[in-house]
C-alpha cells in the first residue's frame, strides 16, 4: 500500500471516529476482524489525530473565520485534522504535500467548493505561522 493509499485509509479512519464513540484501538479492532490490511502510516496518523484532536480543532476553529467547529462538515473535518496532524508531526511530508493530498481528498469524497474551503483553511495557517 503507497503513501497515498494509507493518508485515504487514514481520512477514513478518522471520518469513522466522528461517528463513533469508540476507543481508537476498537476501531482498528473491528476493521482486523474484516481481514481488511491497516498500513502503518494509517495507523499512525490515526492514533496521532486522535490523541491531538483538541490541539488540531483549536488550530482549525482560529483559521476557519466564520465557521463554528459543529458547522463545518464531517469530510471536512475529517481532511483538515488529517493535513494538520501531517503538517505539524510528521517530519518526511512536507507542508505542500499535506495540503495537496487534503485537496485531493476533498476533490474525491465532497465537492470543489470544499476543497477550496480546505485550501483556504491550510493555506492561511501556512502563511501565518513560523513552519
Amino acid at each position: 500500500m503507497n503513501r497515498y493509499q494509507q493518508r485515504e485509509q487514514a481520512f477514513a479512519l478518522i471520518f469513522q471516529s466522528l461517528f463513533a464513540d469508540n476507543e481508537p484501538d476498537e476501531i482498528i479492532a473491528s476493521l482486523n476482524e474484516t481481514d481488511t490490511e491497516i498500513g502503518e502510516y494509517s495507523k499512525e496518523v490515526f492514533f496521532g489525530v486522535c490523541e491531538k484532536k483538541d490541539e488540531l480543532d483549536s488550530i482549525i476553529s482560529e483559521y476557519s473565520t466564520g465557521w463554528k467547529l459543529s458547522r463545518i462538515s464531517k469530510v471536512n473535518l475529517a481532511l483538515l485534522r488529517l493535513a494538520f496532524y501531517e503538517i505539524l508531526y510528521v517530519e518526511d511530508v512536507p507542508d505542500s504535500v499535506a495540503v495537496n493530498e487534503a485537496v485531493e481528498l476533498a476533490k474525491k469524497y465532497a465537492t470543489k467548493e470544499d476543497a477550496s474551503f480546505i485550501n483556504g483553511i491550510l493555506g492561511a495557517y501556512l502563511r501565518g505561522s513560523d513552519k
